[in-house]
């Protein structure tokens, strides 16, 4: 997961264990997402990723690691609707919008894993 936020890092960190899934890493910006990923033994299934962060946007990060690693998928998540289409050019499996329920997230993370373009947003 990636985001810049403490607090959305604690979130996931407590509700994605309840969803069933395991956090295989954090990053705090978009650098430290490419970075990480670069560095993984075994490739997450998706990774969330934060749309506005620090030094790296969200959108850039993915446009990385998915040109490096076309079979990533990337949820972009964001407050900002209009930057859904850009999500797909950059190579994003999915997007959606803030704020969401724990239980649209859980049903997106399950779609995008099952689907490599998904579009679904609340």
């Amino acid at each position: 997961m990636v985001d810049d936020e403490v607090y959305i890092q604690d979130l996931y960190q407590a509700m994605l264990p309840i969803g069933g899934h395991t956090v295989v890493g954090a990053a705090f910006n978009g650098e430290e997402a490419v970075t990480k990923y670069k560095a993984l033994a075994s490739k997450a299934d998706i990774i969330l990723m934060d749309h506005r962060m620090p030094l790296k946007s969200g959108l850039d990060a993915t446009r990385e690691i998915t040109s490096r690693d076309p079979d990533a998928k990337v949820l972009v998540i964001s407050a900002d609707a209009t930057v859904q289409p850009r999500c797909s050019q950059a190579g994003a499996a999915g997007f959606l919008e803030k704020p969401f329920t724990m239980a649209v997230l859980f049903q997106t993370i399950e779609a995008t894993i099952r689907n490599p373009r998904v579009n679904v947003s609340q």
